[in-house]
């Protein structure tokens, strides 16, 4: 069986292919034929060295993917071989808060899902219909697809006539817009790309705000909802004070990461006063989440954004392309069915 290494801290460098046996699921687990894994941003934190939960060194790299269940260890009531299936990053995370007591993770602290086939807990995944979306689409839903999901229904959800605000056009932001938008909100998304206006309205954005042609966006957003606000605002720049200029008064900001680096601890208490807003911080979700994320996909026949695919041979190419900073939408890399005994 081949997989990719990889070891924090040591840049593309340390991505290295691997030829190991078969694993073997034990109690509770079951084996994965992996059809597809996808790329986020906290790849690039692990290959900085930078990523804020444990890694563990030499580990398969990669949170995201989809697979085939093709075998079944004792004491596993489901889901059944055949099935194909997404898994939780944090599998422990069955449902409620999140708490350090399920900090495990696929593709850091646990071997994730760049591999040919992989042992995973049966209680960690989620059946996926295979009419709904491709491989390469499903791969995309269990991080950037569920960290939207976490942050538009993990605190004060979304209600009629709320207007919610997203930043830019990574795949977090992507997957909230379409998400927000099929919930029935007003969907404002700024972007520093012109080209990427057409996207986003595509996507279903009804105000699109270009922040490099309007530097106070924020009040763009508020003149857009009638001195308002966004009732819910996805924050994924780590630009918390501009997002507090925009929030409305009594409205929530989803705090998922700071693709910008991390940002001066400059934060003013008198504008988080002021702005009487919650704060909520955003990691990934649940099991349950994913469950609610799977069937609201394919309730609202929701098609993911990619970017481009690569196969599994081209694996450090995809991560070059990534790293490069340019693509629109997600990249993803697929595999070929094996039929592996463990020779390959």
């Amino acid at each position: 069986m081949r997989s990719y290494r990889l070891d924090s801290g040591a840049g593309l460098g340390g991505l290295r292919l691997d030829v190991s046996e078969l694993p073997v699921p034990g109690p509770g687990e079951v084996l994965v034929e992996v059809r597809a894994a996808s790329l986020s941003y906290r790849e690039a934190m692990i290959l900085e060295g930078r990523y804020v939960l444990p890694v563990r060194d030499g580990g398969i790299p990669l949170a995201e993917g989809v697979g085939v269940v093709s075998a079944t260890g004792p004491d596993v009531a489901g889901p059944p071989v055949g099935a194909r299936v997404v898994v939780a990053a944090f599998p422990r995370w069955q449902d409620g808060p999140f708490s350090l007591d399920v900090i495990d993770q696929i593709g850091g602290s646990l071997d994730g899902m760049l591999a040919e086939h992989v042992v995973l807990p049966a209680a960690a995944l989620v059946e996926i219909p295979d009419d709904d979306l491709t491989d390469a689409e499903a791969a995309t839903l269990p991080v950037a697809g569920l960290t939207a999901w976490n942050a538009l229904t993990g605190g004060r959800g979304i209600r009629p006539g709320d207007t919610v605000l997203t930043l830019g056009t990574g795949g977090v932001s992507l997957f909230a817009v379409q998400l927000a938008t099929a919930m029935g909100a007003r969907v404002i998304a700024t972007t520093g790309n012109e080209a990427r206006v057409g996207l986003l309205r595509e996507l279903g954005a009804d105000v699109v705000l270009n922040y490099r042609d309007t530097p106070d966006w924020p009040g763009a957003v508020r003149a857009a909802t009638g001195g308002r606000g966004a009732d819910l605002v996805v924050e994924v720049a780590g630009n918390l004070e501009s997002s507090l200029a925009a929030v409305a008064l009594g409205g929530e900001i989803a705090v998922v990461g700071f693709v910008g680096g991390r940002p001066p601890a400059s934060l003013d208490p008198y504008a988080v006063f002021t702005a009487g807003a919650t704060l909520r911080p955003v990691a990934v979700g649940s099991r349950a989440q994913l469950a609610a994320l799977v069937a609201a996909v394919s309730t609202h026949r929701i098609r993911p954004v990619l970017g481009r695919v690569f196969p599994f041979d081209d694996a450090p190419a995809a991560f070059r392309h990534y790293l490069g900073g340019t693509a629109i939408g997600k990249v993803v890399i697929t595999l070929e069915p094996t039929h592996d005994n463990g020779g390959k």
